[in-house]
């Protein structure tokens, strides 16, 4: 059944992404003048990928817990990273954002034209300058009051949660907003990484776990890195 699942997913998806393109392409300009932050444009693409992809078939099983937990404002998401099934699952939180990927996706028809558009923020993971690279973009997002979503391990875990890179934490501290724990769970189960094969039959969940407001951060965004990383790990191994 996964590969039954799995074509259909990936035909699915070339048939419907042009047509989300150019409806993208025209509400950006259309909207542009009234929202040039594109939350529109994030709107449709978020129920479009969580709507119509995630849940592709009918044995995934997808929810959304805690949304009442998102404050308002800016803010940093930080999010745990299993596939690439964990950007379709976080779309379904239906709020505001900018996330930060790897650089190579922006290259990638369609996808990558998208996410330009949505001005989504690129990283070339193991640059020296990284970090400038996350900090000058995201900064500006959060000062027009949006809120940006990072996986503070920078890739996918095979397994245990990797240690996160304090590049998220020392956003928050510099900007003096709140951090939020969002913890996604199943999406390993639905696909491995990258694919291209994924289960016919997947539980997948999205946790919003309360924020950490910046008056309780200490100083050091390393401490505070790890001291969320324990809160995923902690939750993670509560549901098994």
């Amino acid at each position: 059944m996964r590969y039954v699942v799995s074509l259909w997913f990936f035909a699915l998806f070339l048939v419907t992404a042009p047509l989300l393109f150019t409806l993208g392409a025209v509400l950006f300009v259309v909207a542009y003048p009234l929202d040039p932050d594109r939350q529109w444009l994030h709107v449709l693409v978020c129920r479009w990928c969580y709507g119509l992809w995630l849940h592709a078939s009918p044995g995934w099983r997808v929810r959304v817990e805690g949304r009442e937990l998102l404050p308002r404002g800016p803010c940093v998401y930080v999010v745990n990273h299993q596939s690439f099934a964990d950007i379709l699952a976080v779309m379904g939180l239906f709020t505001p954002y900018k996330f930060v990927a790897k650089a190579s996706l922006f290259r990638t028809p369609l996808v990558g034209w998208m996410m330009t558009l949505l001005g989504y923020v690129p990283i070339v993971r193991g640059s020296s300058t990284s970090m400038e690279q996350l900090l000058g973009p995201c900064r500006k997002w959060l000062r027009k009051g949006i809120p940006v979503l990072i996986f503070p391990e920078g890739t996918y875990s095979s397994g245990e949660v990797l240690p996160f890179k304090r590049g998220a934490f020392q956003l928050a501290l510099e900007e003096h907003v709140p951090v939020v724990p969002v913890l996604v769970r199943g999406t390993r189960e639905l696909v491995d990484g990258d694919g291209p094969w994924m289960s016919f039959r997947a539980n997948v969940t999205v946790r919003v776990m309360p924020a950490l407001p910046p008056e309780t951060f200490g100083p050091d965004s390393a401490a505070l890195a790890t001291r969320v990383r324990e809160q995923f790990v902690d939750a993670l191994a509560r549901v098994g």
